[in-house]
């Protein structure tokens, strides 16, 4: 049957449009919303956000998509927006049990494809790659694909019609009228299909309670250029590996200026690999150096990006604050930029990587204090009103954010003219039931989080979690006592475990865990020692490594660092 021919058929056997919130709606990340007609379902995003301290051994959240495995077979595609880990990061867990077509720019595939292989899945037969004005049928969804402009390369907005009607997903964006890479925000295009008419807007509100417009990402590299050129020892710019723009800013300041740029943190270099392959990044000739020949530049010369601008304990900024890397060390003279923004909960792991870095000697810059060193990727207030305005929906749908951030974005559609019983407040698994000029709401579906831990093992709640280790594993608590003044250790490491080894196993091994522990502890740093945050990373890690070795079990380890 022809497209024509099958849209026309649906059609006529008339269903309403369902559109159903997993994830994004009352939280940063997870983002995950499907679009469902005749039973046939499309996927668009599939997140993950990170946890928060007190999840202990959990290393980043995932929605709940159980409702989703339920229904595989009737999933035609899963389509990406961009490559943000808040956009992307779930793929893997969506794909292994789904199967479906993967949908994406070139740039976005390439990070999933890189993401699939950690996972040992291989989906090249199901990635469907797109550019913008491109037009793709899915099950009974035609998907055109939008330019938008953001802070990662080949972004794209969706324009998804469907029998009942146009939907626009405006995915993450800001409007940013002269972008690093040329490719303009396509105005004219929204403004088409406001003309069409559209029935519903889902639109990006991260950044709705920030008034006027968001500053271009030019702004940054200018703010960079005098402070790049000027310096007169090292400077290290902590920013998102996925921030390709920022990273060929600092290359072209680096080549006109005579210097050298080391890139430092492993996703940093999967990630520009990536895109230089791709051609959304230009090295010029002769810019990039490798950390061992960047240990022997003089300090005037050189600069560097890192990894770790969250405050992420084992980040490469983190170890280079600690004075742990093996080949970068930072000192007196030398500058550290923060530029990237602080996403809300990460206050108090910067706090301690600046501490680090002060006692070094170094001068710290951050947003908050030099904003101008970085640019957000999303709307603010003026740029949502000029979304709405180009496209004039019938309905509208705040997405992406708190619920704050959605409530105001709703006040900002009220302002921009549309009634307050069309715009509608939605929070995850809460599902739209769109039919001819109308709009209800359904059953909410069954959603929540998913904990994933280092070892990629899914875990669905953390009392779960803990039960299932305690069955299986068991748990293993070390405690350490460490002088607050000395650094030392002030009694033997205790290791106590519960459910793992049997008895007779259990006195050497767990001496040997004791001696692992007091290694650990003995080989950090004083500095790392009196960072209970960053010794217990340290002890976690070297004990998971340890037990796996040995056992090939992995017990839920708890570090208790005890400061006197």
């Amino acid at each position: 049957m022809k497209s024509s021919e099958k849209s026309s058929h649906l059609a006529s056997r008339f269903h309403p449009l369902e559109i159903t919130f997993l994830g994004g709606c009352g939280e940063f990340g997870l983002n995950c919303t499907l679009f469902s007609y005749g039973g046939e379902i499309l996927v668009v995003d599939a997140g993950l956000m990170f946890p928060e301290e007190e999840f202990l051994g959990v290393d980043f959240v995932i929605p709940d998509i159980q409702y989703l495995f339920q229904r595989a077979k009737k999933v035609k595609g899963i389509v990406l927006t961009h490559g943000h880990e808040d956009h992307i990061g779930a793929v893997p867990y969506l794909y292994e049990a789904l199967r479906a077509p993967l949908v994406g720019s070139d740039f976005t595939l390439g990070l999933v494809q890189a993401k699939l292989a950690e996972h040992q899945l291989d989906a090249r037969s199901d990635l469907r790659q797109v550019k913008a004005r491109d037009v793709l049928e899915i099950g009974p969804f035609q998907v055109e694909f939008i330019q938008v402009t953001h802070s990662i390369p080949a972004s794209l907005a969706l324009a998804i019609r469907t029998p009942v009607g146009l939907v626009i997903h405006t995915a993450d964006f800001k409007i940013d009228q002269s972008p690093v890479d040329g490719a303009l925000f396509d105005f004219p295009r929204f403004g088409q299909f406001g003309d069409e008419g559209v029935l519903a807007l889902l639109s990006d509100s991260t950044n709705s309670e920030r008034e006027g417009f968001t500053p271009s990402e030019r702004r940054v590299g200018e703010a960079l250029e005098p402070i790049l050129r000027r310096a007169r020892g090292r400077v290290l710019v902590a920013t998102f590996a996925s921030h390709i723009h920022r990273i060929q800013q600092i290359l072209d300041i680096a080549a006109a200026n005579k210097k050298r740029v080391c890139l430092v943190g492993r996703s940093l270099l999967q990630n520009t690999k990536v895109a230089e392959r791709l051609g959304h990044l230009t090295i010029p000739a002769g810019v990039l150096v490798e950390p061992r020949s960047a240990a022997r530049m003089a300090p005037e010369r050189l600069i560097l990006v890192v990894t770790g601008s969250q405050g992420e304990p084992m980040s490469a900024l983190s170890r280079i604050a600690l004075d742990e890397h093996k080949e970068v060390k930072i000192g007196s003279g030398d500058q550290v930029i923060f530029s990237a923004r602080t996403i809300p909960g990460n206050d108090k792991a910067i706090s301690r990587v600046v501490n680090h870095l002060l006692k070094r000697g170094a001068e710290v810059m951050l947003d908050d204090t030099a904003p101008a060193v970085h640019a957000s990727g999303h709307a603010s207030q003026e740029e949502l009103k000029i979304m709405l305005n180009l496209t004039r929906p019938r309905f509208f749908v705040p997405i992406h954010g708190e619920y704050r951030q959605l409530h105001r974005h709703a006040q900002l559609a009220a302002e921009s003219g549309i009634a307050a019983e069309r715009v509608l407040l939605v929070e995850d698994g809460d599902r739209l039931e769109f039919g001819r000029g109308r709009v209800a709401r359904g059953e909410k579906v069954p959603t929540g989080r998913v904990f994933i831990d280092t070892t990629l093992e899914e875990v669905e709640e953390v009392l779960i979690r803990d039960r299932r280790h305690l069955s299986e594993d068991g748990i293993v608590t070390a405690v350490v006592v460490i002088n607050r003044a000395t650094g030392e250790v002030e009694t033997e490491p205790e290791i106590v475990s519960r459910g793992f080894v049997l008895e007779e196993e259990e006195n050497q091994l767990l001496q040997r865990a004791a001696d692992l522990v007091r290694s650990t502890v003995g080989s950090s740093t004083l500095e790392e020692r009196g960072d209970t945050h960053v010794i217990h990373a340290k002890i976690q890690a070297d004990l998971k490594r340890f037990f796996r070795k040995e056992t090939g079990r992995r017990p839920m380890i708890i570090p208790m660092v005890i400061e006197i």
